[in-house]
């Protein structure tokens, strides 16, 4: 069988691949709604150093997206059943060692090809059915499958004391963490940090927002999540260590192109745990499909999502590239090529 794979082979220029695939191996999934991530638009527009892009590039785009089944050789699934893909390519398995950690693990638009393809072969185990979710809202699964994990992260790591949890940053990331916190941990008082009113105004689900150069001064949490980002990590990491309580856990969540200097005098005082969180794993997804068959919380996702007009030719790749630009959020398509 064969499939056409659309590749980025230079920032902003786009060409197709031809590549046979063996329909008796996986399952062979039709990509429906796919979504655009800061890591793609990074490469769309050649945002990463030259050594980098040439390393990465030819490659398909595109880690977060919903399909159907059209074919599966193994009987887990059947054909017409909508499922998730996991980007995640797992290494060597290692007791304790999360799967997206792994050494030898792999992730799909990132050195290997995404999914903007006309047909998808995965392992079974790489495929997660889900029911009563709209596609454009399914989507982002792969997305809120990361705020999962970290969540995840923050029960393993952190101290029973959890009255209190902040999150630093106003984005798309910092959304669905603080969404997946208030289903995960609905005693804990969650309270959003950013720079922008009219995206705190959005965080009605949480218990508090403040400007970040209106944080009260005697304010405290005992845990907290850095999705700011950029350049925005500093301060915001700076900010967290001034306002967290002794022996608290910090998740890193936003991703620096540049190092970022830490006020480690105060890290030793407080006794902090800083934990990396970064990408998922198969109970992740699983995890996130649970947790996004609630309506509400389906109406609250799809208050960061912007939907694109349908994808079916190249011009229309680069356009929603360009939508993607000025979206504050998420920009969500379906996939007809």
């Amino acid at each position: 069988m064969i499939t056409s794979i659309y590749q980025l082979v230079s920032p902003s220029v786009f060409s197709v691949k031809y590549q046979q695939i063996d329909a008796q191996k996986g399952v062979i999934i039709r990509p429906d709604y796919m979504a655009i991530c800061h890591a793609d638009q990074r490469y769309y527009r050649g945002l990463r150093d030259a050594k980098s892009l040439a390393k990465k590039l030819p490659m398909a785009l595109i880690h977060e997206c919903c399909g159907t089944v059209v074919h599966d050789r193994t009987g887990t699934f059947q054909p017409g059943q909508r499922v998730v893909m996991i980007p995640n390519i797992p290494g060597e398995e290692k007791a304790g060692i999360y799967e997206n950690y792994a050494v030898g693990s792999g992730f799909l638009s990132s050195g290997r090809d995404g999914f903007m393809r006309e047909l998808v072969i995965l392992p079974p185990d790489r495929v997660v059915a889900y029911e009563g979710t709209p596609g454009y809202i399914a989507a982002i699964t792969e997305f809120v499958s990361v705020a999962v994990h970290a969540a995840f992260r923050l029960g393993a790591a952190a101290h029973a004391y959890r009255d209190s949890i902040a999150i630093w940053g106003d984005g798309s990331l910092a959304y669905v963490v603080s969404l997946v916190l208030r289903k995960m941990y609905p005693q804990s008082r969650i309270t959003v940090v950013g720079l922008n009113p009219e995206k705190l105004s959005m965080f009605t689900f949480v218990d508090s927002t403040y400007l970040t150069t209106a944080i009260p001064e005697d304010f405290s949490c005992d845990h907290a999540f850095e999705c700011a980002g950029g350049e925005g990590c500093a301060p915001a990491i700076e900010n967290i260590i001034a306002h967290i309580r002794p022996q608290g856990t910090v998740l890193l969540m936003g991703v620096s192109e540049n190092p970022v200097p830490i006020f480690t005098r105060m890290v030793l005082e407080k006794g902090l745990t800083l934990v990396g969180s970064s990408r998922s794993g198969r109970a992740d997804f699983e995890k996130a499909v649970e947790i996004m068959s609630d309506t509400e919380i389906q109406r609250r996702l799809s208050s960061i999502i912007l939907e694109d007009d349908r994808v079916a030719s190249v011009s229309d790749l680069h356009r929603v590239f360009k939508t993607d630009m000025t979206t504050p959020f998420k920009t969500v398509f379906k996939w007809n090529m």
